[in-house]
């Protein structure tokens, strides 16, 4: 099913970048007859890109557009049904292209875990991109989707089996290997500095539902720490002997899943409290190995959003990963995940949603999520929520994406305890 009012079916922008190319070799497999074109800055180095790919890329077209120039960022969402972009960090770039696909009601899909971002994409476009049809959906790859679906499953078999609404929810990362990509550290450094030194970005970061659709609306339910250090046992049963220390990406992963409930009229529940956390396995130095991650954890979240613009930058630059940066193809191809979340229900019954897929976390799985994120809101129209504005992969997509994993290496499964 195509639009014949545009000219392509899904453009990526950002395709020169480590994951911008990898998400290009992931539709150039999984897209089938979809009219996709590549973008970025520089027309020779899109070339290369496609040159890589395989033969059913070499006649995908190629577009010169930068985020200083919003004039061909405009011309680019004009023609097309979906754009998904990598350039990052998104508070830093990502605005133009998000005002360019709502003004032309095209829908739009990203990889940022930058909150303060999202928050201002909503104040700014939420209102123009519904009323002109356009879905805005930020978080598309391994933060949050992994966290947004498992939760929006577990409220669909709930639902189907009559047993109440979603309480207490906790999101656990069972298994991990992979690095972090030199764009998540140019986005988490970005978020950083703009934390300590404005003190609205750093009020957005501290409230648990500063994405929520009505923050008036949503229930006080106390303290939701996105540092946890607990016992497995006083998350579930079936964790007994374990011990959980914080995940870093919990903050703006927690903030996702609530926007999920916000915008889903909250029907996973109005007593509905949501964590996550690591595991750290159960030997005798778990414990210590937990409250030493969480210990570090909460001091570069509470240090970091204050004081960063202390710390010396170039010193910064030349130890950390650089942006566009990446791990070797064998390093990416042993990576994978396996992630559980755990819910109760206000009648009492107890349920788990288990999500995983084999490759880098960082790098090819979140290639798949978004190229399938991408596909998802090109072609899977009658299976997409009827909202319309800035959206959560659940919100706008959760039905499309159930369906589509099966066929694309992702297993997300759900049972009662």
């Amino acid at each position: 099913m195509t639009a014949p009012d545009r000219e392509f079916d899904v453009v990526l922008y950002g395709a020169t970048g480590f994951v911008g190319k990898l998400t290009a070799q992931y539709l150039a497999t999984a897209g089938g007859q979809a009219r996709i074109a590549l973008a970025g800055r520089s027309s020779q180095k899109l070339l290369a890109v496609r040159e890589s790919l395989g033969a059913a890329a070499q006649s995908w077209p190629l577009i010169e557009a930068d985020s200083s120039k919003p004039s061909t960022l405009n011309d680019l969402a004009a023609r097309t049904r979906v754009v998904v972009t990598t350039v990052g960090p998104y508070l830093k770039h990502g605005l133009p292209l998000v005002s360019a696909c709502a003004a032309a009601g095209t829908d739009y899909a990203d990889l940022t875990g930058e909150t303060p971002f999202i928050r201002e994409s909503i104040d700014l476009y939420h209102k123009e991109a519904a009323d002109n049809g356009a879905r805005i959906v930020h978080s598309c790859g391994f933060d949050s989707v992994p966290s947004d679906l498992t939760v929006y499953a577990l409220h669909r078999r709930v639902s189907a089996d009559d047993a109440g609404e979603l309480t207490d929810t906790d999101f656990v990362v069972r298994s991990f290997a992979g690095g972090v990509s030199g764009g998540t550290i140019a986005s988490m450094l970005e978020l950083m500095n703009s934390a300590s030194t404005d003190p609205e970005v750093r009020r957005q970061l501290e409230d648990p539902y500063t994405l929520s659709t009505d923050r008036g609306a949503e229930p006080e339910l106390g303290h939701q720490s996105d540092t946890p250090w607990r016992r497995g046992r006083d998350i579930a049963p079936e964790l007994n002997g374990v011990w959980t220390g914080a995940f870093p990406m919990a903050a703006p992963n927690t903030r996702t899943v609530r926007r999920s409930n916000a915008l889903l009229d909250w029907s996973y529940g109005r007593r509905f409290r949501y964590s996550e956390q690591m595991s750290m396995g159960s030997s005798f130095v778990a414990p210590v190995a937990a409250a030493l991650d969480t210990a570090v954890n909460a001091a570069m979240l509470g240090l970091g959003t204050r004081y960063f613009d202390k710390l010396p930058r170039p010193l910064l630059d030349r130890v950390l990963p650089k942006s566009g940066s990446g791990p070797s193809e064998k390093a990416r191809e042993n990576g994978h995940y396996r992630v559980e979340t755990y819910t109760t229900t206000s009648t009492g019954a107890r349920y788990r949603a288990t999500m995983s897929q084999q490759g880098d976390p960082g790098y090819k799985a979140t290639s798949v999520l978004l190229g399938e994120c991408a596909l998802a809101l090109a072609f899977d129209r009658d299976e997409l929520s009827d909202l319309r504005g800035v959206l959560t992969p659940a919100a706008a997509m959760g039905d499309a994406l159930l369906a589509r994993f099966p066929h694309s290496g992702v297993t997300l499964q759900t049972e009662r305890l």
